[in-house]
């Protein structure tokens, strides 16, 4: 996956739209930053700690916590190089569901049920 294959799943989750944070490219729903786009081939993703944790041990080529206490708190890094389209879209949408309002997740969830 590339840095534009990114943002074209980014952007097409609800609501999602993209501004920037420190001058680098976020992805943000209502406002709350769900991934960003620092220099080079990565993304970074809002995860919990539990997801983390599991995508990091299944993929450990793909993702890894963000260094710091960052990291520690779930925010991950993703190689976009070594992901497929279906787990980048998977991992991005557990991002997306940690920032959107409860009423926005479940409206999304109805949708896809």
């Amino acid at each position: 996956m590339t840095v534009d294959d990114f943002r074209r799943i980014a952007l097409a989750l609800p609501e999602a739209e993209e501004k920037s944070h420190f001058g680098k490219p976020d992805f943000r729903v209502r406002n709350r930053i769900f991934a960003s786009l620092p220099p080079g081939s990565h993304a970074v993703l809002k995860l919990t700690p539990g997801e983390q944790a599991m995508l990091a041990s299944a993929e450990p080529n793909i993702f890894r916590p963000v260094k710091g206490g960052w990291g520690r708190q779930g925010w991950t890094e993703v190689t976009l190089s070594a992901a497929d389209e279906t787990t980048l879209r998977s991992a991005c949408l557990m991002a997306w569901r940690n920032a959107a309002p409860p009423a926005l997740r479940k409206r999304e969830a109805q949708a896809r049920a």
